[in-house]
């Protein structure tokens, strides 16, 4: 099957071909068709295969079709959870929409307003955004969501674990009732798919691998390491191995950046992105590293989705999620569109349940190594107690019954 088979258009067919893809991935020919028909889609796909495309493709041929060229409202709204994946999408939005007359933004926060309100007022048909900076936009009149066509929520699983349920919920009640509704995740909880049924209406759930699965071509590699030895280790994987291009996850912004300065000190150049780094550092850090001036970016979970490496060989989890479905998020970033990645996690004794925990979730035991020289020696018990009451920015959490009942107190759907 080629894109050209799927119905759309020969100006995007031609913009996805530059891109250097010929054949829709499963994700895409399940997706768009559906899609284009004018249907809510529920749809659940490894990361790394090409879910933005699926949305993105058929939402530009409809904007195309459906266009009037002298007045341009806003007509179609993605949501995602994060800064990086905002501008990740709306980057393929425009690549797609290239040869196309369709005007795209993206808003997020961490930069001033006015130049994103500027773009607003000149009319865009899709708008690209974090949910809090939009509606702090909608707060000053600078978009409106009333002739919306298409919602679109990716990421929606992370948007509920960050708490953006109550501004989920205010954003839709501005919404036209009639309207067609997109929902796209790595991974859908019990909590995401009743979320799904006050927002989408008959809706075809379109999955393409197991949930909570994760690419076939990343290897999995366990080490019990002491906790005080971490930072060693980490050092001489990543001098031993010879690599130039690992992204390794922290559970702290604090340990991203220690972690950072050690590697920094130990001749490593290093990076930290978490959600205390201004936008511009996170932009610089993010491009540094996919360029590869900087080897090694550390990250907190903010950077678990919306990060596109192209190629990506290395994940370290220098400490595991305590939340089990981050890992296939985290180690997303490597074997991406089919190409091979390795994943290694560090775990100490406070971590064996969370191991166990993200087992469970894969359905696979992770085979676990000792190196002589860094046993764990470290006898504390699994801190699960201890952080059930925290997100992973070290913040008290909505338990999930508090998100669903936050956004399933409809307004205006």
């Amino acid at each position: 099957m080629s894109f050209k088979d799927l119905g759309l258009s020969d100006a995007l067919v031609k913009a996805v071909e530059e891109k250097g893809y010929t054949v829709p991935s499963p994700i895409q020919q399940k997706a768009i068709p559906h899609i284009l028909a004018g249907k809510d889609i529920l749809a659940s796909a490894q990361t790394g295969t090409g879910k933005t495309a699926g949305f993105t493709l058929p939402v530009l041929q409809y904007l195309t079709t459906t266009k009037n060229p002298k007045f341009r409202p806003l007509r179609v709204l993605v949501l995602t959870p994060t800064r990086e994946l905002a501008a990740q999408v709306h980057d393929n939005v425009r690549e797609y929409s290239k040869y196309v007359n369709i005007r795209s933004a993206v808003v997020f926060g961490g930069v001033k307003a006015a130049s994103q309100i500027k773009t607003l007022k000149q009319g865009v048909d899709i708008l690209v955004a974090t949910p809090g900076r939009l509606l702090d936009l909608h707060d000053q009149k600078a978009v409106s969501f009333r002739r919306i066509d298409v919602l679109i929520l990716d990421e929606a699983d992370r948007m509920l674990d960050m708490g953006f349920a109550r501004d989920l919920n205010k954003i839709i009640s501005y919404m036209p009732v009639k309207r067609q509704n997109l929902m796209f995740s790595a991974t859908f909880s019990k909590e995401i798919k009743k979320l799904a049924e006050g927002i989408l209406r008959n809706p075809v759930s379109v999955e393409t691998a197991p949930q909570n699965s994760t690419a076939k071509k990343v290897t999995h590699k366990v080490f019990k390491v002491d906790k005080k030895k971490k930072t060693e280790f980490t050092i001489k994987l990543i001098k031993e191995g010879k690599w130039n291009q690992v992204l390794v996850f922290t559970r702290t912004k604090h340990g991203a950046n220690k972690l950072t300065e050690k590697l920094i000190k130990a001749g490593i150049s290093a990076a930290a992105i978490h959600g205390n780094k201004s936008q511009g550092a996170r932009t610089k850090a993010l491009k540094n590293f996919k360029d590869n001036t900087i080897k090694i970016l550390v990250a907190t979970d903010i950077a678990a989705r919306g990060l596109d490496i192209p190629l990506l060989p290395h994940v370290i989890n220098f400490e595991l999620p305590n939340v089990p479905e981050d890992y296939v998020h985290r180690i997303g970033r490597t074997g991406r569109a089919g190409a091979a990645g390795e994943a290694i996690s560090l775990v100490c004794s406070e971590e064996t349940e969370y191991q166990s925990e993200i087992e469970k979730l894969l359905k696979e035991k992770l085979k676990s190594h000792i190196v002589a020289g860094f046993e764990p020696i470290d006898t504390a018990p699994p801190k699960r107690a201890a952080s059930q009451s925290k997100g992973s920015f070290g913040k008290k959490k909505k338990t999930k019954v508090e998100t669903q009942i936050t956004i399933g107190q409809k307004k205006r759907y």
